[in-house]
């Protein structure tokens, strides 16, 4: 009996040292999150140096900084059709100190096309919006095609000779011309390239009738390349005259949202901060400047509505994607 009695209140010891500890813990989570951030804060980018998605990642971050206190410093990890460094952010500690930049391509298109290691929706945290990626239909400067009605023509009397070039298989590019053809029962040859820099190249030199993509602006504006339709959600203030996509009667998903996540399992306090801090710094003059030079449009959502936002473009595109056989 008295063994029973030792046996009990040891078991009682640990129990109390446990908890004791767990409070601990707690105190000290809770200490941590209250002095947040304490250090410098990493931003995952999928894409290389220098390029505008880049370049528009660091200004965002260098105007949040005057709100968190600490310097945000850019990490880059371009590949795998941006799911390194997507995959990169889900798998980070959950501590608020490695934050990431995603768009629809890590976001929807690849997740939906290929076996990736995290859910979009279920593993990431996001943050807010910041802008919109304009993706376009071009042609050459001195291209006949004056809209999309010229293509559809051109394509009925000479079938499988409208060549087009993209940034890749199922990339946004790839997806609506597709489902153009389709709805207009006429036949394109696609032709897939390594990025957006290799398509106007191609488009320039002859290889191809039709552009897909992310567009030099530069280009546009010296004439030597020409804007047919935007596929974006809303008319862009740089292109007031550009038609988009749905003006043509499409309906087809063109969510191309620039975004800030993190781990699915931060404490909502520490988003709560990165949230307020991003979302102050999109008002800073440096970022709208920033953002107007590279013609991006600066489009604002914050972490509930761009959660939705996300939540319902991943289901618009896997419809689209499972009707042209490219899901998984």
């Amino acid at each position: 009996m008295k063994s029973r009695s030792v046996h009990f209140g040891i078991q009682f010891l640990f129990c109390v040292a446990l908890l004791c500890l767990a409070v601990e813990a707690g105190y000290a989570q809770e200490a941590e999150i209250s002095k947040y951030p304490s250090r410098p804060i990493s931003l995952i980018v999928p894409m290389p140096p220098g390029g505008g998605t880049d370049i528009a990642c660091r200004v965002i971050a260098k105007a949040a900084e005057k709100f968190l206190g600490q310097p945000i410093v850019v990490m880059n990890k371009p590949g795998g059709s941006q799911t390194i460094a997507t995959a990169a952010v889900v798998n980070a500690k959950p501590d608020g100190y490695t934050i990431g930049y995603t768009s629809h391509l890590g976001l929807f298109l690849a997740p939906l096309m290929a076996k990736v290691p995290y859910h979009p929706v279920k593993d990431l945290r996001q943050i807010m919006q910041f802008g919109a990626t304009n993706i376009a239909v071009t042609v050459k400067g001195d291209s006949p095609f004056k809209g999309i009605e010229d293509i559809i023509a051109y394509a009925r009397q000479n079938p499988k000779k409208l060549t087009y070039g993209s940034a890749g298989t199922g990339t946004l590019g790839h997806l609506v011309m597709d489902q153009i053809a389709q709805k207009d029962k006429v036949q394109f040859t696609h032709i897939p390239f390594k990025g957006s820099a290799e398509t106007q190249a191609a488009l320039l030199g002859g290889h191809v009738l039709v552009g897909t993509g992310d567009f030099n602006y530069s280009l546009i504006e010296a004439g030597q390349i020409k804007l047919l339709f935007l596929i974006v959600e809303n008319r862009s203030s740089d292109y007031p005259q550009t038609p988009i996509i749905k003006d043509l009667g499409y309906d087809i998903p063109c969510a191309t949202p620039m975004t800030i996540a993190c781990p699915k399992t931060v404490p909502d306090k520490i988003a709560k901060k990165l949230e307020d801090a991003f979302t102050r710094a999109i008002k800073e003059p440096a970022f709208v400047n920033g953002m107007r030079e590279l013609r991006y449009t600066i489009v604002h959502r914050n972490s509930k509505e761009l959660e939705d936002y996300v939540s319902f473009s991943y289901g618009a595109y896997a419809k689209v994607l499972k009707e042209m056989g490219l899901a998984k």
